[in-house]
């Protein structure tokens, strides 16, 4: 059961580092263009669950984080009316990406403090062991 813990907060960190390797790539994106709603970049989002069948279990009650994939939304591009731009139809639109940068910035800040929350508790776990051991000598 004690080092349970650092299975947990280890899937915890490893759901954040995916979390923020996607608000990188969404971010990156952000003013991509494409010629069509079907090329433009639309912004990922990963999707977690938390493994509860151990939990069930009241002698082993652990519930790491586990990654379902990955899932692109749903919202449709931003159409802009740019006749002269090379990627224009030929009705003269472009179609841009779907991302929100205000809220891939408040996704990133979460992402980053959940991931050092997840660094503290291993940290903690650590040193409570170290004390403990220390406690027979």
């Amino acid at each position: 059961m004690a080092l349970s813990i650092f299975d947990i907060a280890g899937s915890g960190m490893n759901a954040q580092s995916l979390r923020l390797n996607l608000v990188a790539s969404n971010i990156s994106n952000a003013n991509s263009v494409g010629s069509s709603a079907a090329e433009a970049y639309k912004s990922r989002q990963p999707v977690f669950a938390a493994e509860l069948n151990n939990a069930m279990n009241k002698h082993n009650a652990t519930s790491k984080v586990n990654v379902l994939g990955v899932i692109e939304s749903q919202d449709a591009p931003v159409m802009e009316y740019s006749p002269s731009h090379p990627l224009a139809d030929k009705d003269g639109y472009i179609f841009k990406s779907n991302v929100n940068t205000v809220e891939e910035m408040a996704n990133m800040m979460s992402a980053s403090r959940s991931y050092q929350n997840n660094v503290e508790v291993l940290n903690t776990a650590k040193q409570m062991m170290l004390q403990t051991l220390k406690m027979g000598q």
